[in-house]
């Protein structure tokens, strides 16, 4: 059986498969139209005007490219883990509203929470620079997700963590090969890894990743399971999309927010001449 790859040998093999990685996504019809489409599904308003959104494992650019399409005149912070692909991301025609972050998952919530510095890689330029690059008690007013969570060691301490970054009333959109639970969409994900994905990697020297791609994507949550971890972690109004061609029933759009605070109803006043019910008690 395939073992996983986790942590620092995952971020190894990313960056390794870097140069080829958009040519290879280029080869699913459906890659980037999915990412549009879940992008969109976060309906930001005004094109996103005044609000800060982070793209959570950005990866070579293509969901940074799918979210600046969905909200123009957002301010979209691009965060990933391994520097090959961020290099490419950045590498690429960006406006001023994007800027590319170098950091795991796992560590830009304790970022975000300490004065610590970043390297961050600006859309202008280019080129890294030592900063204060999440500011402590960062927040965000939506976050978007393209294949993060099956590539962690805890998803639900990543979870817990968007929920923090996320201030209330904040959007969350997942993009995620997530199985139905068919076991005729298990079927078809191994047949197109066997005979497409894995082949291809081979060509590139980078077969281990997408074998880990295949494995990682049968281990993971099915849809309604992953649904389910959303809500344990605080998360309102989850629902759960599919995507179109043949990922459907493989890749979903998982869309959630963070509730805002109830309001306790002000308390009602005492009428004159009564007294209150505890002055009794």
């Amino acid at each position: 059986m395939t073992s996983l790859l986790r942590d620092r040998d995952l971020i190894r093999a990313f960056d390794h498969a870097a140069p080829a990685y958009d040519l290879l996504t280029a080869l699913n019809p459906g890659h980037r139209g999915a990412l549009r489409r879940s992008a969109r599904r976060l309906r930001l308003p005004a094109g996103g005007t005044g609000l800060h959104v982070l793209d959570l494992g950005c990866g070579t650019g293509a969901s940074t490219r799918a979210l600046l399409e969905a909200a123009p005149h957002a301010r979209i912070t691009a965060v990933d883990a391994s520097a090959g692909m961020l290099a490419r991301a950045a590498a690429k025609p960006w406006p001023q509203n994007v800027t590319f972050l170098h950091r795991t998952a796992e560590h830009l919530l304790a970022a975000a929470s300490s004065t610590g510095t970043g390297t961050t890689t600006t859309a202008a330029t280019g080129a890294d620079t030592t900063t204060a690059a999440v500011p402590p008690g960062q927040r965000y007013d939506a976050v978007f997700a393209a294949y993060l969570f099956r590539n962690t060691t805890d998803p639900d301490a990543v979870l817990a963590g968007v929920h923090t970054l996320l201030r209330p009333g904040g959007r969350l959109a997942v993009h995620e090969y997530s199985l139905s639970g068919s076991t005729a969409h298990r079927m078809l994900w191994n047949a197109v890894c066997r005979t497409v994905v894995e082949p291809a990697g081979a060509l590139t020297g980078d077969r281990g990743l997408y074998r880990h791609l295949r494995r990682s994507v049968l281990d993971f949550d099915t849809a309604p399971h992953f649904a389910a971890r959303l809500a344990r972690a605080g998360f309102a109004a989850v629902r759960t999309l599919p995507v179109a061609g043949w990922q459907t029933g493989i890749v979903h759009t998982f869309l959630a927010v963070r509730p805002r605070p109830a309001v306790a109803p002000p308390a009602a006043a005492a009428r004159p001449g009564r007294a209150h019910p505890e002055a009794h008690a």
